[in-house]
């Protein structure tokens, strides 16, 4: 076992021990669960992101699609959340294949804008569509007795487990299209879209595949949100600045294209963020959003490629 696998088995083993050294601070537990559920929802996000440089924001629209399928399957039929949650990976995967037809022309800020319109308008329609959504009010997840059946419990221990469970998935799922015949032709797209076509890559397929899957994964981690908070409604589920904008600042700052790249950026915005509200909030409104910004700025100049490409720069020197 080499030193870079040694570190993610530690790491990994760190997870599974926490939520029972901090089992008195349920603040930690749920700033934990939901880094494990941010880092899953970039790890999806970056296989379009990432793989194809299709710079998506409204992935949040197939998060909110899957919290909304699962709940209303349960609410209306009683449908166990875990065939929720394949109901929804279902549904987000087809509303991304179907996003991916008018749109996979389209490259750069043309393509981003389309898919932040195509979040606006779900959560247009989850405002106005109260017989089914709730509208702005919101919906419930109805409770049920505590159990893995219903992915119900009395504490919010088990959600961090799940979520790594999720984690873990995604990131299997990114390491085998990576490393398969659809992550190279998605790397010669991304590299030059007409050259892919000239040596007889099907750029239009390649890209519906990669949106279908990414958008499956984030639709199955809108089930996860859903059964862990309960509660939510079109605004915060569909949020570009919530969701959308901040899973990709996750991979940007991590490190876009790249497997540890999710995981190394939420472990560390997902932290700094919760410090500098609980810190310097009191200060006066905006101060720690603006100190949140300031920082992101100063990563991306000092290395745009990411955190783990400025770690490999600081190791390199450290090793000459």
């Amino acid at each position: 076992m080499n030193r870079k696998s040694l570190i993610w088995l530690l790491l990994l083993c760190a997870v599974c021990i926490a939520p029972w050294l901090i089992a008195a601070n349920g603040y930690l537990i749920r700033v934990l669960t939901l880094l494990l559920l941010f880092a899953a929802m970039a790890q999806a996000w970056n296989i379009v992101g990432g793989l194809a440089n299709q710079i998506s924001l409204g992935h949040a629209a197939f998060f909110g699609l899957g919290a909304y399928t699962s709940t209303i399957l349960l609410i209306r039929f009683g449908l166990s959340p875990w065939l929720g949650l394949a109901a929804s990976g279902v549904v987000a995967g087809l509303a991304g294949a179907l996003l991916s037809l008018p749109t996979m022309r389209l490259k750069g800020h043309y393509f981003a804008l389309a898919t932040l319109a195509f979040g606006e308008v779900l959560r247009a329609v989850g405002n106005t569509w109260s017989s089914l959504t709730g509208g702005p009010s919101g919906i419930s997840v109805p409770m049920a007795s505590s159990g893995l059946a219903q992915m119900q419990f009395d504490s919010t221990r088990p959600y961090v487990y799940i979520m790594l469970a999720a984690l873990l998935v995604t990131t299997a799922v990114y390491w085998k299209i990576s490393s398969s015949r659809l992550g190279y032709a998605l790397r010669a797209v991304k590299a030059n879209v007409d050259s892919a076509e000239v040596i007889g890559i099907d750029t239009a397929r390649t890209k519906m595949l990669a949106a279908t899957i990414s958008a499956g994964l984030m639709g199955a981690c809108g089930v996860l949100y859903a059964q862990f908070n309960f509660f939510f409604d079109p605004e915060s589920i569909f949020s570009l600045v919530g969701i959308s904008v901040r899973v990709a600042l996750i991979c940007i700052i991590g490190g876009i294209g790249t497997i540890s790249g999710p995981i190394i950026g939420a472990c560390f915005l997902l932290p700094l963020e919760e410090l500098f509200n609980a810190t310097l909030s009191s200060h006066g409104a905006g101060i720690s959003q603006l100190a949140y910004g300031l920082i992101l700025i100063a990563i991306i100049l000092i290395e745009p490629r990411g955190l783990q490409a400025l770690y490999a720069r600081i190791a390199l020197r450290l090793k000459s």
